[in-house]
């Protein structure tokens, strides 16, 4: 497996205060820079740039994965296991709703996956992904 590299990815929030509440409090990123108009979050690694947008309106389509019709476009990371469940546990006990609920998709396949699709309050969906065995995230 090569060297993992973070990623960075910018996109529009609402408010900034909202997006600091879900990103720093709910999700627990560590907050990096930030101006009046855009903070930098710690994504296990990455870098997130939510930039202000008032009224912004996020549209999501769907698509299908393994039954389930997923919102597209969205983001994510994939974690270990008991990542995984950590932050399945503090999603759910934040009454943050699922658009699709933690669970394991292709079980018993190659690329065995648990996953969960929420929102952050401004539209922006998210998956999160656990793996029980990190090399498998490729597997076929």
């Amino acid at each position: 497996m090569q060297a993992l590299y973070p990623f960075h990815l910018a996109f529009f929030v609402r408010d900034l205060d909202e997006a600091r509440a879900f990103y720093g409090g709910v999700l627990k990123f560590s907050e990096g820079r930030s101006t009046d108009h855009w903070v930098d979050f710690d994504c296990h690694g990455h870098q997130l740039s939510l930039h202000l947008k008032a009224g912004l309106q996020v549209a999501a389509q769907g698509g299908m994965v393994d039954g389930d019709s997923v919102p597209i476009p969205h983001f994510g990371v994939i974690l270990d296991m008991p990542a995984w469940q950590a932050l399945a546990d503090s999603v759910s006990a934040a009454d943050i709703p699922f658009i699709v609920e933690p669970h394991i998709r292709f079980q018993g396949e190659p690329g065995e996956q648990a996953t969960m699709f929420f929102c952050d309050p401004s539209g922006n969906a998210l998956e999160f992904k656990g793996f029980a065995e990190m090399n498998k995230v490729f597997a076929k």
